[in-house]
């Protein structure tokens, strides 16, 4: 059995479906734990009994509509503890809107490899405009390697009704699971900054340059595993078997010795 910590809080979410498809996960326990208590549960001595964590939580942002977001440093005990994790080799995975985790603080998107922007900022060595998304549409997952364990019985990939962003990605530092047939343009997509407060550009101004359609990937953070699921909104994902497969998946994976020592020696250069 896989013990795994689940990190919510910081962005709204249907709690009781969420945590159906957790308990339907096989082989995965589960202990959850929220902002901002999940701070000092974060601390290298009180995760010695997980094999992985989870995060599903948006920390140091505050939304204040109609004023624009503030952002939040991160606490240097926090800082500290999570450039601890990430030298413990244990195994990590982001879904959907934990991307956009401590906008204040680039290093931890850049840790997952790619970020959501609500309002523009700096990443990866230049400025963003805020990020796009579109909510309710149906995209194709297809599979990039199929041969990788976190896609194990998904080789011919699945459909699922979510919400895709448009954001910046870590292309050229991330091993490639999954891309969708979405068309990444702006013009498919609403700017966060109208949705959280601002705006951050006027009507109709927005401009974003196209993006990825990576939509799951892994990566070496430090000496970890590190799988990032973007697609994860709401009910109707939480229900589909082929994403309660891919989370599965994604956490065994991640807690395995394979992915551990695939992190502690090949990693990106290695794929």
């Amino acid at each position: 059995m896989v013990e795994a910590l689940i990190v919510t809080g910081g962005h709204p979410f249907p709690r009781d479906p969420f945590f159906a498809m957790l308990d339907a996960l096989d082989g995965v326990g589960f202990t959850a734990v929220e902002h901002p208590a999940a701070l000092e549960r974060l601390a290298p001595e009180s995760l010695e009994p997980f094999d992985c964590i989870v995060f599903y939580d948006l920390p140091g942002i505050e939304f204040r509509r109609p004023e624009p977001p503030r952002l939040i440093a991160p606490p240097e005990r926090f800082r500290r503890d999570f450039e601890s994790l990430l030298g413990s080799g244990k195994g990590l995975v982001f879904m959907h809107h934990a991307s956009g985790g401590w906008p204040a603080w680039p290093a931890y998107a850049e840790a997952i490899g790619g970020t959501f922007l609500y309002q523009p900022g700096r990443f990866g060595g230049r400025e963003w405009p805020d990020s796009g998304y579109v909510m309710d549409v149906d995209i194709r997952a297809v599979p990039v390697d199929p041969s990788h364990p976190v896609l194990a019985g998904l080789e011919d990939g699945f459909t699922l009704n979510d919400e895709p962003y448009l954001a910046p990605v870590m292309t050229d530092a991330v091993v490639p699971l999954l891309r969708s047939d979405w068309t990444y343009t702006a013009d498919r997509f609403v700017p966060a900054g109208e949705s959280v407060g601002g705006p951050s550009t006027p009507p109709g101004a927005w401009t974003h340059p196209d993006g990825s359609d990576l939509i799951a990937w892994t990566r070496v953070a430090g000496r970890c595993p590190l799988v990032y699921l973007q697609p994860g909104h709401g009910p109707r994902t939480f229900a589909n078997p082929a994403y309660r497969r891919l989370l599965g998946n994604a956490v065994r994976w991640a807690a395995s010795a394979d992915a551990r020592q695939w992190a502690a020696g090949a990693g990106v250069a290695g794929r």
